[in-house]
């Protein structure tokens, strides 16, 4: 019995298809936040609006979130599995900072509520971009709240490696996109803020080449 038992199919494990959704949704998660910093830095050089410290600090939060989702892909694809822990300090480490972004930018809104304040930046689809902030980290508090009841059922079941071509490809392009986008966001604050502790609430110029001589 046991030599016939050997010889028949294993069954998929349990949670299987959740953890490959598990997978995925970190990797979307991650690329998207990032992607959403890409279209606050292409207002900022492509527009030359300069962000203000609430912006700042927003763009902050979206990448610490897409940190906490980049953890939960680093660990699928150093170990092939993400125990329960990992889902759940990615995850943690996501809510929290979406909820401080949340708070940023609703705090940024309700500074132009009165009628007549025309707001802050450009628009986008009608709305400020502070607005559609907002917008996306409540999206995404529901979004971290749904994946987190199934951490346990998906602990251990995340498998990459059984389609090391697509999830490898994915997963790698997150990280490194996240990590370029960090680095290049880095560079955009120094420069508007320059050798200074503070940014003026409403910067008008790159001042990192004012305190070098090189403008000004």
């Amino acid at each position: 019995m046991a030599a016939l038992n050997s010889l028949l199919p294993e069954a998929p494990p349990e949670g299987g298809l959740l953890g490959r959704v598990q997978y995925w949704f970190a990797c979307f998660f991650a690329i998207g936040w990032t992607a959403v910093v890409c279209g606050g830095l292409f207002y900022q050089f492509g527009m030359w609006e300069y962000p203000c410290p609430l912006c700042i600090v927003q763009r902050m939060f979206m990448l610490l979130a897409a940190m906490g989702a980049g953890y939960i892909v680093r660990t699928a694809l150093a170990h092939g599995a993400v125990p329960a822990r990992d889902y759940m300090t990615g995850w943690g480490l996501a809510l929290v900072a979406v909820m401080g972004g949340s708070f940023a930018s609703w705090r940024q809104t309700m500074l132009h509520i009165l009628p007549g304040d025309k707001g802050y930046g450009s628009e986008a689809f009608g709305l400020h971009l502070y607005v559609w902030a907002w917008i996306l980290f409540q999206v995404s508090v529901v979004a971290i709240g749904i994946v987190l009841a199934f951490a346990r059922a998906t602990a251990d079941r995340s498998v990459p490696a059984t389609r090391p071509g697509a999830y490898l490809t994915v997963g790698t392009f997150a990280l490194w996109f996240l990590g370029l986008v960090l680095a290049i966001n880095v560079v955009a604050v120094f420069l508007e803020e320059g050798f200074h502790w503070f940014l003026p609430d409403d910067p008008s110029r790159y001042q990192f080449f004012y305190d070098v001589g090189i403008l000004g």
